[in-house]
């Protein structure tokens, strides 16, 4: 097992052109993956197959914690010899000290070797892998609970689906409550092992696991056409991208020898890992050895032909070392120094597929159709596992990829993001605006990490998963409650479902990014306004295309405030739109609005520090409970149990609870879990919302001053270059490509406050308030007519309306000519291959009726007939010999002896009885 320890860190400058990040830092035993990070001690053990688990556990444990309780700390242990650190002030400029990240890394169990590939199940734990496991255990158990509630008519044992019409009625089938949740668990146990994986090769294999259990979610109602065109489509459409990255992972191994991350003990030697061989020392990318080695195959040749067959192993190896520097400067295909396009070719692959994974242009269009299944599947796919999957990945492989892929994952990125959110204004199925939404907001941070913002892109993934849960889980809620996905036939829900309104108001403002510029913010407010602030430092530096990104991620933040709260308003404000819905309409039982309560929370403060938590916290437990009081005061809180009781009543006596919805409703279908009544008491409101905040405050009491960026920032894949003020910038603080004349600063100085914090807030403020006051002019108060709008605009609302339409354009570039040139192959197939074979098939049947007549009837039959006839003759003409008659029988026995002493007589020799 192998065990990262923190190091010290010195910064130097050192040239940074022609490489990805360029920095000025040196560490004592640096982790390249980490920048300045960690490699194992020579003291530190690694643990042999099958030995010493438990003990292996523990550590690991103890190692975790000391990641988690002290960052830039490693444990040290019996067998673990941590790094000594230094102390220094993280304010201290005249030091400039930081520590190094610490990261824990190991073998559970040696599947065995194939050639020169060993197969390993491996774990890599730092801050980031135990922020992602926090967060999806978190997320998954909060949406285990909603399903119970969600699910629940799954639990009968005869299910009636009425969206499926039969001869005589609906289909009627078997409830799937066990199967579901089956599948659900599943779906977060393959997360968690790709959050886990220590190398490559076994993050694929969750990889398609995650893949495989979001093809049994999506398609669930299996007997749905839509159901299963979905979970095809996602699946197809995951496969093309998976291509992409088989490819990159052979470029790997071929370049790297390697699927590991760290670095990992090899017969007793160490194995360099992925991370160690593409960055150096200082954390400046460098092509690796292996790949220069793969690109210079002739001239290894030709060397190897230099040295003659008598050379030693040690010769050719002293040979290749000394030319490999000379190999390194060569240019070869492009231009490009040996080896690098092969790290390009890499890194686009491994992001191939986390294009389909994280449903990024152009391999978007799966992920709308995936609302087809249940709404916890929608919630836990768009939040904590398939497409945070990808997004995770680029994150972890954010040291591979050349300043080139960080353009392609930067355009992809802008691209989404604006899709996304454009075709999001004009849906009105509310799972829809929400799906679109999850596609820009993937957007968002592909953008940021493209960019070379890495802490926002990671940071907007965590603040993400909790919001976007939040709202697609009160999406489901409502569609519990009025039994359609159409925003159109609902409104005036407020009244009906304070608990679902307000959360999914928690949820909308944390999306907007809505906050007290400088001061505290919901928790999509920081994340988001990082993004921007590294867009705006990457336009500062660029101009030209860095223009084009920040107008980008700017427009997208004011357009995501507006979308959101129209879903708003269109859902829980205003005059119901259709009466009887409204009329029906009713709270969701405990099982569900809980989860909700919980997550709102993180979805609010999940980025805050602790004087953030402690403060914000106990204001909002005591303006609950004043507003609690205060509307037991005034009755209101009274009549509103009163009126949800009378509703609950209702809706049970004059409607049907099971699982169909009505013509509008074209969603899923759903238990309703209907518990008794919802009583909103001032105590029951105190206890549910303090208890939510509670646990931010003892979180972050118990973790001091460890906060979601402080955690990050510690698992950071690269250094950053600290640039004090007044100082002149270093060259070290910006990198540049082979291929691209962009410069990449470096993400330390999107934190220079006047020149790009203070702006980008306040156009992140702006862009927010703007999206929202048109929001509310349209939909709130209805000062604006969106009909007008939409007839003035006809056009682009249609163009928007059909998704760009990037399914019909699909439909005839690829799937058209697809079915085309199959059915031109199934003419020739039929024509040709069938006619050759029915013709050989012919042919030898003739043959055969042939060969059968002549070799079988006439040689083989005949002469089994001829000798049977012969055998039978001979029979026949002996039988007459045997007469039963003594007489005859003695004078046959006298005839014999005669011929026998004749035969004797005449013929015998008298010699042959001298013979020896």
């Amino acid at each position: 097992m192998e065990h990262g320890h923190a190091a010290h860190t010195e910064h130097g400058d050192h040239d940074s052109h022609g490489d990805h990040d360029s920095h000025g830092e040196e560490g004592e035993h640096a982790d390249p993956h980490h920048g300045e990070g960690a490699k194992p001690t020579d003291g530190e053990e690694h643990h042999d197959k099958q030995k010493g688990h438990e003990k292996e556990a523990e550590e690991a444990t103890e190692q975790v914690a000391a990641i988690a309780d002290s960052p830039g700390e490693a444990s040290e242990g019996d067998e673990t010899e941590g790094a000594e650190e230094e102390d220094g002030d993280d304010e201290d400029d005249e030091d400039d000290e930081e520590e190094a990240p610490a990261y824990l890394a190991g073998t559970w169990y040696d599947l065995g070797r194939a050639g020169g590939l060993r197969l390993q199940i491996s774990y890599y734990i730092d801050s980031l892998t135990i922020c992602m496991f926090a967060m999806v255990t978190l997320i998954a158990t909060c949406i285990h609970f909603y399903a119970s509630g969600y699910m629940h008519d799954e639990e009968a044992e005869e299910v009636t689906d009425s969206e499926v019409p039969m001869g005589d009625g609906f289909l009627k089938r078997p409830g799937r409550y066990h199967r579901f949740f089956q599948s659900l668990s599943l779906f977060c146990f393959s997360m968690l092992g790709l959050v886990l994986a220590g190398n490559i090769a076994l993050v694929f294999v969750f990889w398609e696991l995650v893949g495989i259990c979001s093809y049994f979610l999506i398609g669930f109602y299996v007997e749905r056409h839509s159901a299963s065109t979905a979970a095809n489509k996602a699946f197809i459409t995951n496969r093309v991208g998976d291509f992409g990255m088989i490819i990159g992972l052979m470029a790997l191994w071929s370049g790297l020898g390697t699927f590991s991350f760290a670095d990992t003990e090899v017969d007793g030697h160490m194995q360099p890992g992925i991370f160690s061989q593409v960055r150096d020392d200082h954390g400046k990318l460098v092509v690796p050895d292996g790949m220069v080695k793969f690109a210079a195959h002739d001239e290894m040749q030709a060397l190897m032909y230099e040295l003659g067959p008598d050379a030693t192993a040690e010769q050719r190896d002293a040979a290749v070392a000394a030319a490999l520097p000379q190999w390194r400067e060569s240019k070869g295909f492009l231009g490009l120094p040996y080896g690098y396009w092969m790290l390009m070719i890499a890194g686009a692959g491994v992001f191939c597929g986390c294009v389909g994974k994280s449903a990024q242009f152009p391999l978007h269009v799966w992920l709308p159709d995936a609302m087809e299944g249940p709404t916890p599947v929608s919630a836990l796919v768009h939040s904590a596992t398939m497409v945070a999957a990808g997004v995770y990945l680029v994150g972890r492989f954010f040291p591979v990829f050349t300043p080139e892929v960080l353009l392609l994952i930067a355009s992809s990125g802008c691209i989404t993001l604006f899709l996304g959110a454009t075709i999001a204004i004009v849906a009105t199925d509310i799972k829809r605006v929400l799906a679109y939404s999850t596609i820009s907001q993937l957007g968002y941070m592909m953008l940021s990490l493209g960019l070379g913002g890495w802490l926002p892109g990671m940071m907007h993934l965590i603040t993400h998963a909790f919001f976007k849960s939040l709202l697609f889980m009160c999406s489901g809620s409502v569609i519990h409650a009025v039994h359609t996905n159409e925003m159109p036939e609902m409104g005036g829900l407020r009244k009906k479902m304070p608990i679902t309104a307000y959360t999914m108001l928690i949820g909308c403002l944390a999306i907007a990014g809505a906050g007290v510029p400088f001061l505290v913010g919901f928790s999509g407010y920081y994340s988001k306004d990082k993004i921007l602030e590294q867009a705006f430092s990457f336009m500062k530096t660029n101009g030209g295309l860095g223009v084009v990104f920040f107008a980008a991620a700017a427009g997208g933040a004011a357009i995501t405030a507006f979308y959101m709260f129209r879903l708003w308003y269109m859902t829980f404000a205003g005059k119901p739109r259709n009466q009887e819905r409204y009329d029906h309409a009713h709270e969701s039982p405990t099982s569900m609005y809980m989860p909700l309560v919980v997550i709102s929370v993180f979805a609010v403060g999940v980025a805050w520090s602790m004087f953030e938590a402690v403060l914000v916290g106990t204001v909002g437990v005591v303006a609950t409970l004043i507003l609690a009081l205060y509307m037991r005061a005034t009755g209101k809180l009274a009549n509103t149990g009163h009126e949800h009781e009378h509703d609950h009543s209702h809706s049970h006596a004059d409607h049907d609870h099971g699982h169909g919805h009505d013509d509008h409703g074209h969603g899923d279908d759903h238990g309703h879990g209907h518990g008794g009544g919802l009583s909103l008491t001032p105590s029951g409101m105190l206890l549910t919302m303090g208890i939510g905040f509670a646990m931010v405050l003892v979180m972050s009491l118990v973790a001091n001053k460890v906060t979601l960026e402080g955690m990050l920032e510690h698992a950071r894949p690269v250094p950053v270059t600290h640039v004090a003020a007044g100082e002149a910038i270093p060259a070290a603080a910006y990198s540049q490509g082979e291929l691209t004349e962009l410069t990449w600063p470096d993400e330390s100085l999107s934190h220079d406050f006047y020149r790009v914090v203070v702006p980008a807030t306040i156009l992140a403020f702006s862009t927010a308030l703007g999206g929202i006051l048109l929001s509310t002019l349209m939909y709130g108060l209805g000062w604006l007519n969106p009909g007008e709008v939409r007839r003035q605009f006809g056009g682009v609302y249609k163009l928007l309306l059909n998704k760009w339409w990037f399914d019909e354009l699909y439909e005839w570039v690829f799937i058209k000519p697809t079915k085309v040139v199959s059915q031109w192959f199934a003419w020739i197939d039929r024509t040709i291959f069938d006619g050759i074979i029915h013709w050989l098939a012919a042919a030898v049947k003739k043959f055969s009726v042939f060969w059968e007549r002549l070799a079988d009837r006439t040689v083989v039959d005949g002469f089994i007939d001829g000798l049977a006839g012969l055998t039978k003759r001979t029979g026949a003409s002996l039988r007459g010999v045997q007469t039963g008659s003594l007489r005859q029988y003695v004078m046959f026995l006298v005839l014999g002896a005669v011929v026998v002493f004749l035969i004797v007589s005449f013929f015998w020799n008298p010699g042959l009885s001298q013979i020896n």
